[in-house]
């Protein structure tokens, strides 16, 4: 692995892709995706539909997502609309956004397996609402 290598792949927005997506560094997708997405980083142009889970250390949605998504840090632009449930560590929601879904900070489903109620959780998770 070579360190500071930037490299990223782009779904153009005439690309339809049918399938799991992975990518090992940045993924722009302007495109379709009918499938999960796991990479290291997302984003997502306002053209852009993806119906199926994604997984990301970070993502900026900005088009349609019709499935869950998981990101440490997650950005949710105003043109962005999701149909699922959505987990993060940090996250960020322009106003006029439309998530029709949960929330909930990562970890908190996997950590407890039993339906208890912790007192108080080791870091507490940030929410930014945005102008």
């Amino acid at each position: 692995m070579s360190s500071k290598n930037s490299t990223f792949s782009v779904i153009g927005s005439d690309v339809t892709i049918k399938g799991d997506v992975s990518a090992s560094t940045e993924l722009h997708v302007d495109g379709a995706i009918e499938g999960d997405i796991t990479c290291a980083s997302l984003v997502q142009g306002e053209s852009s539909v993806i119906d199926g889970a994604i997984k990301a250390e970070s993502a900026r949605m900005a088009g349609t997502l019709t499935g869950s998504i998981t990101a440490r840090e997650l950005v949710i632009l105003k043109s962005a609309r999701i149909r699922g449930d959505v987990q993060y560590d940090a996250l960020t929601i322009e106003q006029g956004a439309q998530v029709e879904g949960r929330f909930a900070p990562q970890g908190s489903q996997s950590s407890s397996p039993a339906k208890s109620k912790s007192a108080g959780s080791e870091e507490e998770p940030k929410l930014i609402v945005a102008n």
